[in-house]
């Protein structure tokens, strides 16, 4: 088993060029199973590493465990540590994040602040073909285009995957043979999160069809990454006839675009450079196939609009207050770097009033369609549940301890205005 992985280990860098010999690789190395035994194979197999732990502070005794195992196991092997303690739960009360989202973004900027600061050329990260499987189911059942079908990439920048071609099983069972400590981290048995409600009940049910189902499942995902590639090829041969630049405005011209191509879909991968997803681009072909035009559509950083039968791209100006129509039984709605899911359901259907923040439970019948998003603007204000005075939007910001930042990407519904 050892030989076997190692080999297969070795040769996953090489036929993907992840490494050089002289690289000097940062680990990131949780205390679980993936990580904990990509640090043996790195070690075996040669490179000159160091390990970077996380502590994000969220699961008390046990995080710190994770901590002192990451240790001793980094000095057995001597190699270089660093070790930091996140206030988590204190980032996401500053900026209204989710845990994950949190978390991924603290650790990730601090692997870039060491690897400036020591010198490390690539940031090793021990996802593995599960890791990937599971990443497709997700962006499956969130809509996708085929990009979002081919799960985690190999290489995103100096950040490198080199155990994605390993399955969890495969990882465990060289654990346990070279008698590699690890901990269990106690919420990944816990379905509150969406990949382990994968991980935990979907993916099992799948496996009694086909127990071969990992493999079946890592050589779909490499196919679809396959097709994605030759697809980014055709798509920048296309863009290089149909898209040019008009004083500082991006147009694209669907003329130029082969008549016998998918529209949409060419469409959407040109628009992908920008930002623009999912129902985003299904609403602007509609809007080019009507002919009409002035109505704008939004992704993070630019907005869109057709104009004569073109595409015309922007960066979205300082004043604009990004709005979009939400139509009734509308069920997905794009507004700058937010996304809006609306479920229309019966009050008697409704389990609990007791939603999470990032919920909110609207009586449909005392609402005005179409609805209306929009970035907030000063004069904004509502009636929070329970009391019977309004409150400025802005007052809301600044006791929830909003940043500037953030404060300005905010967004409001509107109905009846």
């Amino acid at each position: 088993m050892e030989s076997n992985l190692l080999y297969r280990f070795k040769k996953y860098i090489d036929d993907n060029g992840l490494l050089d010999p002289g690289d000097n690789v940062l680990l990131a190395v949780s205390g679980g199973v993936d990580s904990m035994v990509m640090m043996s194979l790195m070690v075996k197999a040669g490179y000159k590493c160091a390990v970077a732990h996380c502590n994000f502070q969220l699961r008390g005794e046990e995080a710190y465990q994770d901590e002192v195992l990451v240790q001793k196991q980094a000095d057995r092997l001597a190699l270089a540590h660093y070790n930091i303690r996140f206030d988590t739960a204190g980032e996401m009360e500053r900026t209204g994040e989710s845990v994950q989202i949190a978390a991924r973004r603290l650790r990730y900027d601090w692997f870039r602040e060491l690897s400036q600061q020591y010198g490390y050329t690539a940031i090793a990260i021990a996802h593995h073909a599960d890791d990937s499987i599971e990443t497709f189911f997700i962006n499956l059942m969130r809509g996708t285009g085929l990009k979002g079908l081919t799960g985690i990439n190999v290489v995103n920048g100096r950040v490198v995957r080199p155990l994605l071609f390993a399955s969890r099983k495969e990882i465990a069972d060289y654990a346990a043979l070279n008698n590699i400590p690890f901990r269990e981290d106690s919420s990944n048995r816990s379905t509150k999160y969406l990949r382990n409600k994968i991980r935990l009940g979907l993916i099992p049910r799948i496996k009694e069809i086909n127990p071969q189902f990992t493999e079946v499942m890592g050589a779909n995902v490499q196919r679809l990454t396959d097709a994605q590639m030759f697809i980014n090829s055709a798509v920048e041969l296309i863009r290089e006839k149909a898209e040019q630049t008009v004083d500082g405005l991006t147009v694209i011209d669907p003329s130029k675009i082969d008549g016998s191509f998918p529209m949409q879909f060419v469409i959407y991968e040109l628009l992908t450079k920008y930002g623009f997803r999912g129902s985003v681009v299904e609403s602007l072909c509609r809007s080019l196939e009507e002919q009409s035009s002035g109505k704008r559509f939004y992704s993070k950083d630019y907005t869109a609009y057709t104009d004569r039968g073109k595409i015309i791209v922007a960066p979205v100006s300082e004043g604009d207050i990004c709005q979009v129509a939400i139509e009734k039984y509308t069920r997905k709605v794009y507004c700058g770097n937010s996304v809006y899911f609306f479920i229309f359901t019966d009050i008697d259907n409704i389990e609990s009033f007791g939603v999470p923040e990032n919920v909110a439970l609207l009586d449909a019948d005392k609402l005005t369609f179409p609805l209306r998003a929009r970035l907030w603007q000063d004069g904004d204000s509502f009636v929070p549940f329970g009391m019977s005075g309004k409150k400025k939007v802005s007052d809301f910001l600044i006791d929830k301890k909003v940043p500037v930042a953030e404060k300005k990407r905010q967004f409001v519904i509107l109905s009846g205005v």
